[in-house]
């Protein structure tokens, strides 16, 4: 008798065992995969507030929740900048085919989360902003004066020190376009238009600061630096 009721004992407890290896197999299957995972708010949270802000702004990197960037930025250029990541920058690639962890869909999701959440519609009375990418060559002696008359009473040395090889070292020119062009109004920093009423930017312009930054961009980052270049001769 004793040894019937051990058996049944055991009996039962193994088809609980087995039961609740059904039930937690059943909740694992549920789990959505990583690359499942479709939804922009917790894309952005995992994948680019860290850098770019909880809400697109106050991060370390360009302000994405900037309706101007929104603007001067197209689909395809975000596409790329998310996907492939940008050369010379802390941008890194997020394509699984680039070496991240991003499917294709995933990329399409927050760009298009972006363009919901921060895009606004441009008025057709607001003034046109120069080019999102360089067509014309600038001139690194024209843009040494531009960026005193524009820039300078911002950035000098402090930490804004913008013509820092440090700095410079981690900013492509593309990079540099991009926040002269669209600005960072969540640190204060006006866009093309400038902080001088009258006195926006023009393409060439801008693309002559950029040249003058590039022209002071040290070609050994991390490395002792060569003598410091005061500007463009």
């Amino acid at each position: 008798m004793m040894r019937r009721n051990a058996l049944s004992i055991a009996s039962g407890l193994f088809l609980l065992t087995c039961l609740g290896c059904g039930s937690h197999a059943g909740k694992e299957s549920a789990v959505p995969r990583p690359e499942d995972e479709l939804r922009f708010d917790v894309l952005y949270r995992q994948n680019c507030a860290g850098c770019h802000g909880a809400d697109g702004k106050n991060g370390a990197a360009l302000e994405l929740a900037n309706p101007v960037y929104q603007a001067l930025v197209d689909d395809a250029s975000l596409k790329k900048w998310v996907g492939n990541g940008m050369p010379q920058t802390q941008m890194p690639a997020f394509a699984i085919s680039a070496g991240g962890i991003l499917t294709d869909r995933q990329i399409e999701v927050l760009v298009q989360g972006m363009r919901r959440h921060w895009a606004q519609p441009v008025l057709p009375d607001q003034p046109k902003p120069p080019n999102y990418v360089e067509i014309r060559t600038g001139d690194p002696t024209r843009g040494k004066a531009l960026f005193g008359t524009f820039c300078l009473s911002c950035h000098k040395a402090s930490t804004q020190e913008i013509t820092s090889p440090d700095y410079l070292a981690l900013m492509n020119d593309q990079a540099l376009r991009s926040i002269i062009v669209a600005g960072r109004p969540d640190i204060g920093q006006p866009d093309w238009r400038s902080d001088k009423p009258g006195t926006p930017m023009g393409d060439q312009d801008v693309s002559d600061i950029v040249s003058y930054l590039a022209w002071l961009r040290t070609l050994t980052p991390g490395q002792p630096y060569p003598e410091h270049r005061e500007g463009a001769e």
